[in-house]
């Protein structure tokens, strides 16, 4: 049906084609520098940022186009050797909600053609677009450049409308259709998993030879297994403590309220567990949860844990790994996840994920192995899969290893290897339809 991670393209590559040297990366909505785990920032931050490393790192020069959302931020910012982030003014500064985006595409548009026009025809060799926000651009850029555009989704509003958590927001009509337009636009799409790959085909008519399965990556030299006493001792966490975490943005699609509720139910049932049971909750407010955190804070009160969940800002990645590392176990939620980079970055710390089966988080954890999959998002399943870790260390400990070893096939310089070759794809795509009107 579509292409699962593959070392050559449906449409074969003129073996003249010149080697791509740099690709405009378009990501409107959130800035790479932007801190995940809040606002709008999350996995795919962490996505442009690692994928634009490696590609830099494999000879191809990325400059990443956001929009300036604050007056002290320079026009361009070196992210690293051959990364180069262009913020560009589309609207007021702050204060502009995901939502309001769409009317300033245009200006956003303009100030990318504008750059390009500075330099030799030619520039860029190719458009990399992330969220339907991105394409949009990219789809008008591809065709003033004459290159290839490749785009990746992340989320698509018609998944996402299926699977709303309750207080969640429907999307709108107006976002479907623009995420139809850039699939029907983009040369090549990336999807994370195969499930995404289907729901593109099924739900936006992608053409399948045009859909390629390329999994996100984790970065296994900074998410490793390491001495959970340390990390413990660090993060003033009693040694025997259970420790329960979520991480993510605070909004109702990540649903941080189960894991509390879960912890709630599991403290009925095991009384003993007062005084061991830790619960934090690590993120950001986001999206439709911009008032989440209070009342999160409140029913974390009313159910009785105010001594259990600890609150705390969004880390960065050096500072998660003390978290992940102490903790027995991981809990994802969500309603819905095109991956699942929180579960990744779990299991390649040693720690075991109990997640809902939805999305991408299928692929992310490998069931019975590496964590633990739940149907729905009854907060009575989630205690009891945790209750279940807690009577057997000895599974905890398998499934802890086994997320070490499944993590391993994540690593960004996989991810980005299969990137380029798509790329490579994309190209050959566009030089096919070129000789198809020609016909």
């Amino acid at each position: 049906m579509f292409k699962q991670e593959p070392t050559a393209g449906v449409l074969r590559v003129d073996r003249r084609t010149p080697a791509l040297k740099r690709v405009a990366m378009l990501s409107v909505h959130t800035s790479p520098l932007d801190q995940p785990g809040t606002g709008d920032a999350g996995g795919m931050n962490v996505y442009v940022v690692e994928l634009s490393r490696e590609l830099a790192a494999a000879g191809i020069a990325v400059d990443i186009f956001t929009r300036s959302t604050a007056g002290d931020m320079p026009p361009v910012v070196e992210l690293a050797d051959g990364v180069t982030v262009r913020h560009v003014i589309a609207g007021p500064l702050e204060g502009l909600a995901k939502s309001d985006l769409p009317s300033q595409l245009c200006t956003f548009a303009r100030e990318v053609l504008r750059t390009e026009a500075v330099f030799a025809p030619g520039y860029y060799d190719l458009l990399h677009s992330h969220y339907w926000l991105s394409g949009q651009v990219g789809a008008l850029a591809r065709d003033r450049w004459g290159v290839p555009l490749v785009h990746s989704m992340h989320t698509m509003g018609k998944v996402k409308n299926t699977l709303l958590a309750e207080g969640d927001v429907a999307e709108p009509v107006a976002r479907l259709i623009g995420e139809e337009q850039v699939v029907a636009a983009a040369d090549l799409m990336i999807a994370n998993t195969d499930e995404e790959a289907r729901q593109l085909i099924e739900l936006y008519d992608a053409e399948p030879d045009r859909v390629q399965v390329i999994s996100p990556g984790v970065d296994l030299d900074i998410f490793t297994p390491g001495d959970v006493g340390e990390s413990r001792a660090r993060l003033r966490i009693a040694h025997d403590a259970f420790v329960v975490m979520f991480v993510g943005r605070i909004q109702p699609l990540k649903a941080p309220d189960v894991v509390i509720r879960a912890a709630a139910e599991l403290l009925v049932r095991r009384p003993e567990l007062q005084d061991r049971l830790v619960v934090p909750v690590i993120g950001g407010p986001s999206g439709s949860g911009r008032d989440t955190p209070a009342e999160l804070v409140a029913l974390a009160e009313s159910l009785g844990l105010r001594e259990v969940v600890r609150f705390v800002p969004p880390l960065t990645q050096t500072e998660l790994v003390d978290y992940y590392r102490a903790a027995t176990l991981v809990c994802v939620p969500s309603y819905n996840e095109s991956f699942g980079l929180v579960a990744i970055e779990a299991q390649a710390c040693g720690t075991p994920v109990v997640a809902a089966r939805v999305g991408g988080l299928s692929t992310a954890i490998n069931d019975g192995a590496s964590g633990v999959l739940v149907d729905g998002h009854d907060p009575a399943d989630y205690s009891r899969a945790f209750e279940r870790l807690l009577q057997e260390p000895l599974l905890a400990a398998e499934l802890g290893l086994g997320g070490t070893l499944h993590a391993r096939r994540f690593g960004w310089a996989r991810t980005a290897a299969k990137t380029r070759a798509a790329y490579r794809d994309a190209v050959a795509a566009m030089r096919a339809d070129a000789v198809a009107l020609v016909k």
